[in-house]
């Protein structure tokens, strides 16, 4: 091993110490029940809720993906940068009302509010399965994405499926101890080093490489015009009606996205997440440099076999070893904190709904008969509550484990799942999110609608028909699923029963 190998290597071992130290203590001298474990208590501030969902957001895709995209295509990663940012404009009038409902009924998660809105633990249960489905290869895409990093941090000394493992046992380590709060004050450490790397970055690289960004921008619009407009450069298609109907099926689908969720029911109120929902799209702006490096490295690279490591082959070719394992540092921790959350949000969704017998909503489950009965079935370090947070830590576990050997084993069929997450989690949208408002909307019709608009999605991918004439298929899929739901609900008398409770907070209901 060379020298500037050595040095990254150890610094990354230091990094991983410090990681796990920090992710498990955050839990010390806090209650054990599963709301402590799943949303923090609904305890966190402005910055932690920040912290923690920018952390969501900026992910290992930030660093590859990003970068690759722009030396692959140019301007359609611009999508990611429009729907994030419209996505938290949603996310101010969504964030409050999903904070409410969940507060006032003790819900965890969407599959807990969607057995709540209809009484019915079946549909829960299906939510949680159709999330979970859609979630995992997520997971594996970062711990795939974390092995590229700090392969590539170490020179190539440290083997892509020993940072696979890595990955893994750190985020298992701190998310089974301490839950969200151990994600959220990692994210800290990771947010910092992020910010640290990528200003570093947008200094040094158009310096380094080109005579600043005159002389880039003046390249660029000369030597590369493909790039800069639609449909960008060989992107197969992805046009500006690609770039629209993405963001705007993106937009809404972050909303109710399980780990968006977890973030929002974390929070000590609603005006935190209306906070939030301001100051979210300004950490937006550090995915332009991503962008660029990747433009660079189109004159500094311009033979790169894998467009994923532009931004890695331009910083081990520039930089000296601390500062190659700093920003290697940062990456890997972009895989981490968001890996950690998704386990958890899994965790969540089927330790409670699926096998621990749901929320008690449904009049037919035991719990509801306990409370019924005046047991203290499911209060915060009850037999019951104790029982489903070990289900929850199990579920976390295995999908995990599942996403590590898929890394392992089978790196490309899990991965290739997770081009339809965002289309898949969007036929959510109508059971978890539409139906707080749309009171009328009855199980069946929801249930309906969801099932087709996931076979339209999924034709439409086995065909090889997504973009759609430019449209994405996940938005074509969210329509068809309207229209059912719609036709289904109009077509039936309204049936009898409490209409579900008013979703919008008022002042005097919000913690001071």
């Amino acid at each position: 091993m060379s020298g500037s190998a050595a040095i990254a290597t150890t610094i990354f071992g230091l990094a991983m110490v410090a990681t796990l130290l920090i992710g498990v203590l955050s839990a010390r001298g806090r209650d054990k029940g599963m709301a402590e474990w799943s949303v923090s208590s609904r305890g966190l501030g402005v910055l932690f809720i920040w912290l923690l969902m920018a952390g969501e957001t900026y992910t290992s895709f930030s660093f590859l993906g990003t970068a690759g995209w722009s030396y692959s295509y140019g301007v359609p990663i611009l999508y990611l940068v429009a729907y994030l940012t419209t996505g938290f404009a949603v996310a101010y009038v969504v964030g409050p009302a999903l904070w409410t409902y969940a507060s006032r009924h003790r819900l965890l998660s969407i599959a807990d509010m969607a057995e709540h809105r209809f009484r019915s633990r079946p549909v829960g249960i299906l939510v949680a399965v159709t999330a979970t489905v859609f979630i995992v290869p997520y997971v594996q895409v970062q711990i795939q994405g974390m092995g590229v990093v700090v392969n590539a941090m170490t020179y190539g000394n440290v083997d892509l499926h020993v940072a696979a493992v890595i990955s893994f046992v750190v985020a298992e380590a701190f998310i089974l101890v301490s839950g969200l709060r151990g994600s959220a004050w990692v994210s800290v450490l990771k947010d910092v080093l992020v910010i640290v790397a990528v200003v570093f970055l947008a200094v040094w690289v158009p310096l380094h490489y080109l005579d600043g960004y005159g002389d880039f921008m003046t390249r660029m619009v000369r030597e590369k015009p493909e790039w800069l407009t639609f449909p960008g450069h060989e992107s197969g298609g992805l046009n500006g009606t690609w770039f629209v109907s993405t963001l705007l099926l993106n937009a809404v689908t972050i909303s109710i996205f399980p780990t968006t969720v977890a973030g929002y029911l974390s929070a000590k109120s609603p005006n935190a997440l209306r906070r939030n929902a301001l100051l979210l799209p300004w950490y937006q702006l550090l995915l332009f440099i991503p962008m660029m490096v990747g433009a660079v490295a189109l004159f500094a690279l311009p033979t790169l076999g894998n467009p994923d490591l532009a931004l890695f082959r331009l910083v081990t070719d520039s930089l000296p070893a601390p500062l190659v394992a700093v920003i290697g540092v940062a990456g890997a921790l972009s895989a981490i904190v968001p890996m950690s959350v998704f386990m958890l949000a899994i965790g969540t969704l089927c330790g409670r709904t699926l096998l621990g017998g749901g929320n008690g909503s449904d009049p037919r489950s035991r719990l509801h008969r306990a409370r019924a009965a005046g047991e203290p079935e499911g209060e915060p370090g009850s037999t019951a509550d104790v029982r489903i947070k070990r289900l929850s830590q199990l579920v976390c576990f295995l999908a995990g484990l599942v996403a590590l050997l898929g890394s392992l084993f089978y790196p490309n069929t899990l991965v290739q799942l997770s081009v339809l997450s965002y289309e898949g989690l969007a036929q959510l949208v109508p059971l978890a999110l539409l139906s707080l408002f749309w009171r009328r909307l009855s199980a069946v019709a929801g249930v309906a609608g969801m099932l087709v608009g996931l076979g339209v999605v999924l034709l439409l991918w086995w065909t090889d028909n997504d973009p759609w004439h430019g449209v994405n298929g996940g938005l074509l899929g969210l329509a068809a699923n309207l229209l059912v739901a719609a036709a289904v609900t109009y077509a039936r008398p309204p049936a009898p029963g409490p209409a579900p409770a008013r979703q919008t907070p008022s002042p005097e209901q919000e913690p001071a």
